[in-house]
């Protein structure tokens, strides 16, 4: 696979030991340095922060598997991000995720295949990435439905992967 395209340098694992104990955190956490990790260890504290934020994000909040991966799929579409959309489809599968949901969310269809919970999230989901602002009353049920840390880590993710579609997407970033 070619990577002229990516706009900066990719960088080899083992290649700069100053990086040694950042990468082996991402080995320990993500199991390979993905070619995202590759571009971000252009700054050491650039993917040190990131693989904490996006770890956190991931894989210490309430949010159920499925719901998160969901919500990260939408904003790949949403974004026109292939590498992330790509990325997630394994994550999503093993989440539970029917491939039919998957195809939905990649045709923008948010019909009777998706739960009344998971229109609400994707709902959020699209506010949030495309308008940047949440409607009151969206917010409003939103919160009613979810307490103050499940709805800060609900719009976390959607912001941290908001984050990281559009890097990928501005670093031409692709499979």
């Amino acid at each position: 696979m070619s990577t002229d395209h990516i706009r900066v340098p990719l960088v080899v694992q083992g290649t700069r030991p100053e990086l040694q104990e950042i990468e082996d955190r991402i080995l320990q956490e993500r199991g390979r340095i993905s070619l995202l990790y590759q571009v971000l260890l252009n700054s050491a504290p650039i993917a040190q922060g990131w693989e904490a934020m996006l770890t956190a994000v991931r894989n210490k909040t309430s949010v159920p598997a499925d719901l998160r991966e969901l919500m990260i799929l939408r904003v790949a579409v949403l974004n026109k991000a292939s590498f992330e959309f790509e990325a997630h489809i394994p994550h999503a599968l093993k989440a539970g995720v029917l491939q039919e949901k998957i195809d939905a969310i990649q045709w923008m269809d948010l019909s009777a295949r998706f739960s009344p919970e998971e229109k609400l999230i994707l709902t959020l989901t699209d506010h949030m990435t495309r308008d940047i602002e949440v409607p009151a009353a969206l917010m409003q049920e939103v919160t009613a439905r979810y307490g103050p840390a499940q709805v800060v880590e609900l719009v976390a993710t959607v912001a941290a992967y908001n984050m990281v579609s559009r890097f990928l997407v501005a670093l031409n970033i692709v499979h």
